[in-house]
């Protein structure tokens, strides 16, 4: 039998992976007549789609742009910051959080005003473990704007007339359901964002570069190899010098730091989600003694691997038990 071929590395699932992504569904709003809800900041990401009629987006901020969103648009918001969604920007805002919570129907749909044309929206929001998300957040607009009509939009076109259909009511698995959808169209919109025009230095952009992106796959499928920065060079087909620069200008950090940070963050999944000794996790991201990993890891999280073991441990005790 012939050996299968093996299967490229994917950095994004990796991190997605490793930073425990819980995407969640929030309830459906129909909006109509004239309506303004402002919200408050929030933790990581949030992200909505258009099912009807067309609506404003912006971040709470002086110099915010509005966004104009019609059908099949999605959004992704990343700042945190408060942030306001209206039927006309010139409106002044109430409590979306307070509308959300008065209008919310059995069937699980938010609804605000009773004439004139519906404003359909659906959407939810991300959190995540905090070792890995950096990379993933770093350098986002505060609002990634996919439209309809953009070419990467077709599987989010698809993936929002699903999140249509589960937000419509009140359905059977909902729980299952809600968390595996809103993983999909997380990937979707951060592809759509990787291969846009509007695209952003940092992490996530280099992923789609043609020398630094190859290189970050490597390190992801064998970071526990002594890697050094002119055999990185070599695998990109630069000078050392060329990749160093071109790897911190996309990346945001040098080589051999971003190796440093994605070993400790494989070893803080390892120490949150099992019971692997110290010296095994030593090894499997690239270290010969179990001091020497545990100093490089005190060095970035300010707390040995041991007392990190036992604090997520506790958090994680205390969410089972609610």
């Amino acid at each position: 039998m012939r050996d299968q071929p093996e299967m490229p590395v994917d950095p994004l699932s990796d991190v997605l992976s490793l930073s425990s992504v819980d995407g969640v569904l929030s309830a459906r709003f129909e909006g109509r007549g004239a309506w303004s809800m402002r919200f408050p900041g929030y933790r990581h990401l949030k992200f909505g789609g258009v099912l009807q009629g067309a609506m404003w987006l912006w971040a709470d901020e002086t110099a915010a742009t509005p966004v104009r969103l019609q059908v099949g648009d999605v959004y992704l918001l990343t700042s945190g910051h408060p942030y306001r969604t209206a039927s006309a920007v010139d409106l002044s805002p109430i409590d979306g959080r307070a509308v959300f919570r008065e209008g919310l129907g059995p069937d699980g749909v938010v609804r605000y005003g009773s004439e004139g044309d519906a404003t359909v929206v659906t959407g939810g929001r991300f959190t995540f473990a905090d070792d890995a998300s950096g990379m993933l957040l770093g350098l986002l607009p505060p609002v990634v704007h996919i439209p309809a009509t953009s070419p990467a939009a077709a599987p989010l076109r698809a993936a929002l007339d699903f999140v249509g259909f589960e937000t419509g009511a009140n359905r059977p698995g909902a729980r299952v359901m809600n968390g595996a959808l809103g993983t999909l169209v997380l990937v979707h919109i951060l592809r759509a964002h990787l291969i846009s025009e509007d695209a952003m230095p940092g992490w996530l952009g280099a992923l789609a570069d043609p020398r630094i992106g190859p290189v970050l796959g490597l390190l992801h499928g064998d970071p526990a190899r002594r890697w050094c920065v002119a055999e990185m060079a070599r695998a990109a087909g630069m000078s050392r010098t060329a990749f160093n620069g071109r790897f911190i200008a996309k990346v945001g950090t040098s080589p051999l730091d971003y190796l440093i940070r994605w070993r400790m963050a494989v070893a803080s999944a390892a120490l949150r989600t099992g019971e692997q000794k110290l010296a095994d996790i030593a090894v499997k991201v690239g270290y010969a003694s179990e001091s020497a990993f545990s100093m490089a890891f005190k060095r970035l999280h300010n707390e040995s691997p041991g007392r990190h073991r036992s604090a997520n441990r506790g958090r994680r005790d205390r969410t089972i038990g609610g």
